[in-house]
């Protein structure tokens, strides 16, 4: 079993920044690839952003490219999310997730049935 913990959410202003974090811990070197999702109030849960674990390839949600980026720790088992210029619509509960799938592209990556461990979530309000 892998284990994920989000931190690094909160209020911020418009225009703002956050970097989350999300640390892996357990059987690790069962995970390929890596993942942020986020849900809105009264939405569905969509992507985000995913990385390969083994070279770092990223794949980001079309509208969030320019604002969001991704990167990883190996050593530290600990991937983040990057988030600038922060607009109210970012609003939403942020998710890290897991894959112990080798395949990695933009149509394994972006779905949520491709991650078999979740985190529990953190919450980031951006006000207006």
């Amino acid at each position: 079993q892998v284990q994920l913990v989000e931190s690094g959410g909160g209020l911020v202003q418009a225009g703002g920044s956050l970097r989350l974090s999300c640390a892996a811990s357990g059987r690790t070197s069962s995970i390929y690839n890596m993942g942020w999702f986020r849900q809105a109030p009264g939405k569905e849960r969509e992507f985000v952003a995913a990385i390969r674990w083994s070279g770092g390839t990223t794949y980001y949600a079309d509208s969030l490219k320019g604002r969001f980026t991704m990167s990883k720790d190996n050593a530290e088992n600990t991937m983040y999310l990057q988030m600038n210029s922060l607009k109210p619509e970012d609003t939403a509960v942020y998710s890290c997730a897991a894959s112990k799938s080798a395949y990695f592209n933009s149509n394994y990556a972006t779905r949520i049935q491709y991650y078999d461990f979740w985190g529990p979530g953190t919450q980031v309000t951006v006000s207006s």
